[in-house]
Formats: C-alpha cells, structure tokens, sequence
C-alpha cells in the first residue's frame, strides 16, 4: 500500500467531496432515499471528535444537511459502565457505548426506508441521565456522522467507515495521563478488530499537523 501525506486542510477536502459524493447517491438508492451513515473511529488522541467536526460546514456548504453525533453521548448508565470499576480496561472495551441506543435511535432510522427522525444524543454522562435531547429530521442526502472511539467490528450499520491510526507508542504519547488506564482496551481492539484493514478510509495519525493517507498500490 502506498501512504500519501496530506495536510489537515487537505484531508477535510478531500473526505467532504467522497462523502458528498456518497451522499448524493444515497438519495436515490434503490432500496429507497436515504442518509448516508458514516463512522468516524477513533481513540480520543487522534481526534476522530474533531475530524467530524471539522467536516460539517464543508459537507453543508455542498448542500447535503448534516448531523454529528458522539459516542460518548451514548454511553450506558454509569451503573452498568462502572459495574466492574471506573478504570476498568475490559469493560471500556465491552460495555460502555451503547450500541444498541445508537442503532435504534440513529442509524436504523438513517438507512433506506428509515424515518430521518433521528436522535444526535441518549445519555447525559456526566449528569448520569437521559440527555431530553429533541429529535432531528434528516433529509435524504443528508450525512449523519458518528464519532468516537471503538466503532468498527461490532456490527454497526455504517455506509462509509474512517479508521484514525495512531502507532502504538503515538496512542501512549498522545494519551492523557488520566486515561492511561484504557490503552490496554485499544491494543485489543487493535489486534482483535483491525480496523486498519478493512474500513474504508485509514487516516495515519501520528502527528496531527502531518496525517497520511494509506492507500492501495504502491510501497510502504
């Protein structure tokens, strides 16, 4: 594969035209109108938060409504993530989003056929409570992306998936010392996952003022 370094600036061009793209096409698909769902994946260091965010106004200026939605507004009560301890790298890994909710409550209602109601957040995680966050009507065309940690792999319906990469000692370096404790969570996804080797973009991460794309053809 070949690894193409690209500015910043570059990358969010380059991703809104693919994703605007898609989109257009969605509207149309034979199963019937849809809203093209994109993932966004992630660990915190390598701002998958930001990278969506930053993806919005572009897509908007091209004419397809958007609606970003985090992971961590669909986290499961702290009942349920902390069953286990509030540094526990396990269940980091196996039970705090709740994938389930962001299913029901965005993508289903995003893919063809779907209502376009979709809710951008469930769970207020600081609050320990529901968000009362008010629906939002999607139009078809729209793209509803989705950012954060640990999205691939788990059998989430998502049209087009973005993999931020980070080397192992960039994910230490890049970490925060306050959650040093989840690494252990991303070296499995890692190994157990890969999502470097299947989704649909790979973004290498490393240094944020210099990512790369990793493309097909060519050398390493």
């Amino acid at each position: 594969m070949r690894i193409r370094p690209i500015s910043p600036d570059l990358l969010v061009t380059e991703l809104t035209g693919r994703l605007a793209d898609a989109a257009t096409r969605a509207a149309s698909a034979p199963a019937g109108p849809a809203r093209l769902r994109v993932a966004v994946d992630g660990a915190p260091a390598a701002g998958a938060d930001e990278l969506a965010a930053a993806l919005v106004d572009p897509l908007r200026a091209q004419g397809h409504p958007v609606l970003h939605v985090r992971a961590t507004d669909f986290l499961r009560p702290a009942s349920l993530r902390f069953e286990l301890g509030r540094t526990n790298p396990d269940s980091f890994y196996e039970a705090w989003v709740d994938e389930a909710g962001l299913r029901r409550e965005v993508l289903d209602p995003a893919a063809p056929g779907g209502s376009g109601r979709l809710l951008p957040s469930l769970w207020d995680a600081d609050a320990d409570r529901a968000s009362r966050a008010r629906y939002v009507d999607l139009a078809p065309g729209g793209v509803v992306l989705v950012s954060g940690s640990l999205l691939l792999g788990g059998g989430l319906p998502f049209d087009v998936t973005v993999h931020l990469e980070l080397s192992p000692a960039a994910l230490r370096r890049r970490t925060e010392a306050a959650q040093q404790w989840a690494l252990p969570a991303f070296d499995r996804y890692a190994e157990e996952v890969v999502p470097a080797s299947f989704a649909d973009v790979v973004v290498r991460a490393d240094d944020p003022r210099r990512p790369a794309l990793v493309e097909p053809g060519g050398n390493d």
